[in-house]
């Protein structure tokens, strides 16, 4: 679970360390500052900030952490809103960065964040989270970690007006409800779920997908020109031989789709692996497939693309824009309430 986007207090998370919004002074303050230090114990908190002292804007410092589930807090100053022109991009991405480098300093392994800066500091929320997706996320492509960005409730995520009105409209455009009624009738008669084999030989005979979703948004962004995978393949040797044809390394690709790498190993380890829909999900996304190549992956383990599945038509909305960033997608998951990919 390399990188996760959950819905909880960040107070009760059991992980290594747990990062504070602080202010420059280490003084407990109001908002997540203000819950850390009360459930960590005010007094001992304080007086391990106290003998810090200081911390500016950008940097992290690190106490115990005494009572809280999480053995640590690291704590960061980020920038107080001015307007966006006064550096706070530039301070909000190093209370990031030098937050998760002294977490990789102390050995540390799993960390939550809250979003910082956007609270009583102001950060617009649509900027703080795309800086919060980037600076992790850049991160985590060097570095094995489990980072978890911990938000107080689902309206704190704001993906930006446009995309998730965008988001609506595909999913109402093409959210076909008969499917679901036809799926309810072959349960209620008892009817097995096809094979894998049968899901994939059913989609080598259609010329165009089961289902219309209507034209590509953009022409995908890194479709693989003249290679086809021969139908005898596995789901696994088919993933192999992608990886391979796109000139991917193993580490690249599972860090791409947000997959833990004892999972990834797993995988290569067995050619006849069976992975979990969400799996399958995420490897269309961190190999950047087009939609045709997506579907074809997907039918070697036995499933494609549901238009009765919200999910599902969040991630072919991202592939068929060629937009294959899986923490975008994964927010936009978040902020539908759906299940996230890779985790």
């Amino acid at each position: 679970m390399p990188f996760n986007i959950i819905r909880n207090d960040i107070v009760k998370m059991k992980v290594d360390a747990i990062v504070n919004a602080a202010n420059s002074g280490l003084k407990q303050g109001g908002g997540v500052c203000g819950r850390i230090f009360s459930a960590a114990g005010e007094q001992e908190m304080t007086k391990a900030c106290d003998a810090i002292g200081w911390c500016e804007p950008g940097s992290a410092v690190i106490t115990p952490g005494f009572n809280l589930p999480a053995k640590f807090v690291i704590h960061t100053v980020g920038p107080v809103w001015q307007g966006g022109k006064q550096g706070e991009e530039k301070v909000l991405r190093s209370a990031y960065r030098s937050s998760l480098e002294l977490a990789l300093e102390h050995g540390l392994e799993s960390v939550a964040f809250p979003l910082i800066s956007s609270g009583i500091y102001g950060y617009p929320h649509q900027e703080a989270l795309a800086v919060a997706l980037d600076e992790i996320n850049r991160f985590l492509f060097q570095h094995d970690m489990q980072v978890t960005l911990v938000m107080f409730d689902q309206t704190a995520v704001a993906l930006g007006f446009k995309l998730r009105k965008d988001l609506i409209s595909y999913i109402d455009d093409h959210y076909v409800s008969e499917h679901l009624d036809r799926d309810r009738q072959r349960r209620h008669l008892n009817e097995s779920r096809p094979s894998s084999s049968q899901v994939f030989q059913d989609s080598l005979q259609l010329d165009e997908p089961q289902f219309s979703y209507g034209a590509p948004l953009t022409q995908p962004a890194d479709e693989i020109k003249g290679f086809k995978i021969p139908k005898e393949k596995t789901f696994s040797e088919a993933l192999l031989d992608i990886i391979d044809a796109k000139g991917m390394t193993d580490v690249e690709t599972y860090k791409r789709s947000n997959i833990d790498r004892r999972l990834f190993s797993k995988i290569r380890s067995n050619a006849g692996y069976a992975p979990s829909k969400s799996t399958v999900l995420a490897l269309t996304i961190g190999l950047r497939l087009s939609v045709q190549d997506a579907q074809d992956l997907l039918a070697r383990a036995g499933f494609a693309f549901s238009p009765c599945d919200t999910r599902d038509l969040i991630v072919r909305y991202f592939l068929e824009k060629g937009d294959h960033d899986i923490a975008r997608v994964n927010a936009a998951l978040y902020d539908f309430d759906q299940s996230l990919l890779g985790v």
